[in-house]
């Protein structure tokens, strides 16, 4: 743990905010430039989420000025620090990225904010900055020791083959994965995520998350992977790279499995899943028939129709063999004179919903597109639903994230 900020270090952070207030997008998206001068650099950051989107640099402003406004109080932020963490060692950064960041930050407050970023603002910042990154380095060498450590576990990037796959749905694929070395592989955490590195022909080296959505074993990974390409939005270079060319033998780099969104404890369980949101969650699922079948677990999935409804049977089957698992469906556009199942419900989930089928005392664990999480996590918090009861995870940048980071997922 670092030596504390020195209270003056402090002060100068919190005057700070307004500046940040007015002009912390123009800052991180000035950094971003900076940073993307280097191009190994440029190539540890998913640039969908940069110049298609610009989701990125807001989310980091958003970033930046939360950890300005909360610099004398950091357990506010909760489990940002963690949650980084393991992002960062899902995609290999080490501790000679940081200086990069720190420069391109600090050189964009001084182009940005002109002859207000003061020399003494600057060291401010600089010292603030490494306050945080000497943290996030400590948790991510803890990591990779660990991984290293467990069997079956490395560091770095691991090859792994594609044994098989299948079609789920009209837009989603599963990918059976087995190592190149013929050796075991880590049993991970149910509902954490594997790094890949991608190189395409003809561009640049691309990372990305996927979610693991089987049970944990010592042999295989399975990930599930959706062809993003729908109108006025960017197509999903690597997720429609894997299924356009990566069938039985294709050979992948793969980070170990990463990500704090993790199944615990041993109460209740309520699953909320939207769209392809369902992968890290029939890990949970898978693991809760396996380990205790009798548990209470609700699982409610909402999809568009029955043929985006990805891994239909294979959740039918689970709740049969599950006494104590129960499914409900919801689909947005199912015909008004379409039959329904027994589980299926037109529409959307809700907040009141889950509420009221869920089982007494129950932690839910939500995944799927932000305005998903959104309504549901507000939704739950506005009935009553302790804070430490709702855990989520969402794919693409985090909005709420509490410090400046090299943020590459």
């Amino acid at each position: 743990m670092p030596e504390p900020l020195n209270p003056a270090t402090v002060a100068l952070i919190k005057a700070t905010v307004p500046a940040l207030e007015a002009h912390g997008l123009a800052i991180t998206r000035r950094m971003y430039e900076r940073l993307f001068e280097n191009p190994e650099i440029r190539d540890l950051f998913n640039q969908s989420h940069h110049g298609e989107t610009g989701s990125q640099p807001k989310a980091l402003a958003q970033a930046v000025l939360a950890y300005a406004r909360h610099i004398d109080d950091l357990g506010a932020l909760g489990g940002a620090v963690e949650r980084i963490a393991q992002k960062h060692v899902a995609l290999n950064i080490l501790p000679e990225h940081y200086p990069h960041v720190a420069d391109a930050l600090l050189a964009a407050i001084r182009d940005v904010l002109g002859e207000a970023a003061t020399p003494e603002i600057c060291a401010a910042w600089g010292e603030a900055y490494w306050f945080l990154a000497e943290i996030l380095i400590g948790r991510e060498a803890a990591l990779y020791r660990a991984h290293a450590a467990a069997p079956g576990g490395w560091t770095g990037w691991r090859a792994f083959r594609v044994e098989s796959l299948r079609d789920e749905s009209e837009a989603v694929r599963s990918f059976w994965l087995v190592p190149a070395d013929g050796g075991s592989v880590m049993p991970h955490r149910p509902g954490q995520y594997l790094g890949f590195r991608v190189a395409l022909s003809g561009g640049p080296v691309l990372k990305r998350n996927y979610s693991i959505s089987c049970a944990p074993n010592a042999r295989a990974y399975r990930i599930s992977v959706k062809r993003e390409s729908r109108p006025g939005l960017p197509e999903g270079l690597v997720s429609n790279w894997l299924h356009d060319h990566a069938g039985p033998g294709t050979v992948l780099e793969v980070a170990a499995p990463a990500g704090e969104f993790v199944l615990e404890g041993e109460g209740p369980v309520v699953l909320a899943s939207g769209g392809v949101g369902l992968t890290p969650l029939l890990s949970m699922a898978e693991t809760l028939a396996a380990g205790n079948p009798d548990r209470p677990v609700l699982w409610a999935h909402g999809t568009q129709s029955r043929g985006s409804h990805a891994f239909a049977a294979e959740m039918r089957v689970l709740a049969e063999r599950t006494p104590g698992l129960t499914l409900a469906t919801f689909y947005e556009d199912l015909a008004v004179d379409a039959p329904l199942g027994p589980d299926a419900h037109r529409g959307r989930i809700t907040a009141g919903w889950l509420v009221e089928a869920a089982p007494a005392g129950a932690t839910f664990y939500l995944c799927g597109p932000k305005p998903f999480l959104a309504t549901l996590t507000h939704g739950l918090a506005a009935r009553g639903v302790p804070a430490e009861r709702i855990r989520y995870e969402f794919f693409g940048p985090a909005d709420e994230l509490a410090a400046p980071e090299l943020e590459a997922a």
